[in-house]
């Protein structure tokens, strides 16, 4: 089983004290059966109190406040974790979900039908015809589907570090063709979604009837 760890540091500069306001921070990583941490550090300059939460999705949330002004601010955290996940597949998939098409069950459509409805306005299928050349055979293996949008972003999508707050839609990703990775996991999700799967952010949900 891998050991991974992961280092991350931010560092604001500026030009005069500044008082500064709460930060939201996601940096603990989210265990799950996959996932084992093992440590976490977690190192903010200037001194900041610290609240822990966690959002619906389970995620871990630090708020830093702060009772000082300062000209920088910096912000260290350091993780280490096992990786217990094999390396393919990813995830089981239910037998009657392995060949695609497929059809969720009445019971799953209920849960499950919202997740599968377009979240980005897309009027001239844009998005649907653009996936659809990456849909080899109908049926095809579902996984190898999935592997295919993934590879087929990668390949044409140049990555990019983007500081910018919140994410860009998935038309906007194809047409600068160039995004960060969370650009990279809305496009991912909304292409499929266009294919019937129901997705929450880059969550596949594969219980067929």
């Amino acid at each position: 089983m891998p050991t991974i760890t992961i280092a991350h540091t931010t560092t604001y500069r500026y030009r005069t004290a500044v008082v500064l306001g709460p930060h939201r921070l996601m940096l603990r990583p989210r265990e799950t059966r996959d996932l084992t941490l093992t440590a976490f550090d977690l190192e903010i300059t200037p001194t900041a109190r610290i609240d822990w939460s966690h959002d619906v999705a389970g995620n871990a949330i630090a708020i830093a406040n702060f009772d000082v002004a300062r000209e920088t601010l910096s912000i260290r955290s350091h993780s280490t974790a096992i990786l217990n996940a094999p390396d393919w597949p990813v995830f089981p998939i239910a037998a009657p979900a392995t060949s695609y098409p497929f059809l969720y069950s009445t019971e799953d459509w209920t849960d499950l039908g919202a997740l599968s409805a377009p979240q980005y306005q897309d009027d001239a299928g844009r998005l649907s015809n653009w996936v659809e050349q990456l849909v080899m055979h109908r049926p095809t293996d579902t996984l190898s589907l999935l592997k295919d949008v993934s590879n087929g972003i990668t390949a044409q999508i140049t990555y990019e570090i983007r500081e910018s707050e919140g994410t860009q839609g998935p038309l906007e990703t194809l047409d600068r063709g160039c995004g960060s990775c969370r650009d990279f996991a809305v496009l991912f999700a909304e292409a499929i979604r266009t294919l019937g799967f129901g997705a929450s952010g880059v969550r596949l949900s594969l219980r067929p009837q």
